[in-house]
């Protein structure tokens, strides 16, 4: 194993894709708001290139960053000197990609059915989309590939619909992978996409579902930054844009929405990984769902799925006026995060976006909940942090199964309780 982990990493030298050596993520525990305003302080600290992978929300909230090796000693010292205090949550971030990289290096040849994908393990871009190919291939009467635009960088963006017949039928929208470093979840997307083919008669709740509305999936929500992260930047979270003349590329697509575009929680620094963009619905990859919804006019539910810390999420995050459906929001939560914990029993935190995390504005399910789409939801998948976005290949299936048990839930009750 350690011959084929440094390989792996000569191979990624060699190609010019970036490493962590030395790398180590953090989590601190601020326990109090002036401890909260310090690690506030260390963001602005551009020269320090620190990512935080759970960002400063509120005393007693962990915090998870990424430092490279050349800011650990200053970083920690800013801790200490300030009595904050931190562990050391992943040791060297290199090992964990380099283990992942000795997997998703072995690339296989496209089997001849989808009942012989792997699904056990992370798939570049091209094995995701020829997936696809294959199971519109097989169920040609359930599944049609829609293409709903294009990428900065030129790539197709695809949707996969299940449907059994008619036009404009009520429909549910699940989207993964808009934050491309989010492996687990375009994953999770492929398993999806597999259980809807093969239960969609046998599973009595499913077939009901599919009896009265159609289920649109796009399985990788951000191509070109998916891409990214298989050849150059595995930790890389944004689109693959570049605006107003900056040498910084990218766009957080989860805050360029037109929902409180501009507000809090967002940053107008190109460089930052959570850039909102010149303007709402400048990236390609969100202009094309903003319009695939305005089209369609007949979605019932919008459910985005990101990693990591096991929420599940309702609006709103860029105001704290709640959202008038926020009863029934919260007991659909509650219901969902149920029947997700009965699988594995991983439990799972769910409320509003603001008060559940922190203020975000621009987001998805904000825009979408404001379009009329009532029962709007973010997942956010496993873990709580041991790996993070570096989850390992072996719990996506897991992970998968017990998402889909929550997504279930939210499909019947949109399903159950017309609007």
């Amino acid at each position: 194993m350690r011959g084929l982990v440094l390989l792996a990493t000569l191979v990624a030298a060699a190609a010019g894709a970036e490493t962590f050596v030395g790398h180590q993520v953090l989590r601190v525990l601020p326990g109090s708001a002036a401890e909260l305003q310090s690690l506030r302080e260390l963001q602005e600290l551009e020269h320090l290139q620190l990512d935080f992978w759970l960002a400063p929300r509120g005393p007693g909230a962990p915090v998870d960053v990424r430092v490279p090796f050349a800011s650990l000693q200053p970083v920690k010292a800013h801790l200490e000197a300030r009595g904050v205090p931190y562990s050391v949550m992943i040791e060297d971030v290199q090992a964990l990609v380099d283990q992942e990289r000795t997997q998703t290096g072995r690339r296989r040849l496209l089997p001849a059915s989808t009942d012989a994908f792997n699904y056990a393990a992370y798939h570049n871009l091209d094995e995701i989309y020829a997936f696809m190919d294959l199971l519109v291939a097989e169920n040609p009467d359930l599944v049609s590939k829609v293409e709903i635009g294009r990428t900065t960088e030129g790539r197709p963006i695809y949707v996969l619909k299940f449907s059994k017949g008619g036009t404009k039928r009520p429909a549910v929208w699940i989207d993964t992978g808009i934050h491309s470093r989010e492996w687990v979840t375009q994953a999770s997307g492929v398993w999806f996409a597999k259980a809807i083919a093969s239960d969609h008669e046998k599973d009595e709740g499913l077939a009901s579902i599919l009896a009265e509305m159609d289920i649109f999936l796009e399985i990788v929500t951000n191509p070109d930054g998916f891409v990214f992260t298989h050849t150059k930047n595995r930790l890389w979270r944004k689109t693959r844009s570049t605006h107003s003349g900056s040498l910084c590329v990218g766009v957080d697509a989860n805050r360029n929405w037109d929902a409180g575009f501009g507000g809090s929680g967002s940053s107008g620094n190109p460089c930052s990984d959570t850039y909102r963009g010149p303007y709402a619905n400048s990236e390609p990859e969100v202009k094309a769902i903003v319009d695939f919804v305005k089209n369609h006019g007949n979605i019932k539910a919008f459910i985005s799925i990101h990693s990591y810390s096991q929420l599940l999420l309702y609006p709103y995050g860029y105001t704290t006026t709640p959202a008038a459906d926020q009863k029934e929001l919260h007991q659909v939560a509650q219901k969902a995060v149920a029947a997700l914990a009965s699988a594995y029993g991983t439990a799972y935190e769910y409320g509003s976006i603001i008060t559940t995390i922190y203020e975000a504005s621009g987001g998805t399910i904000d825009w979408t909940y404001n379009q009329g789409i009532k029962y709007s939801f973010t997942f956010e998948l496993r873990d709580t942090g041991r790996y993070g976005f570096l989850l390992p290949a072996s719990q996506i299936i897991p992970t998968a199964q017990e998402t889909w048990l929550a997504l279930r839930v939210i499909m019947l009750h949109a399903l159950e309780h017309p609007y």
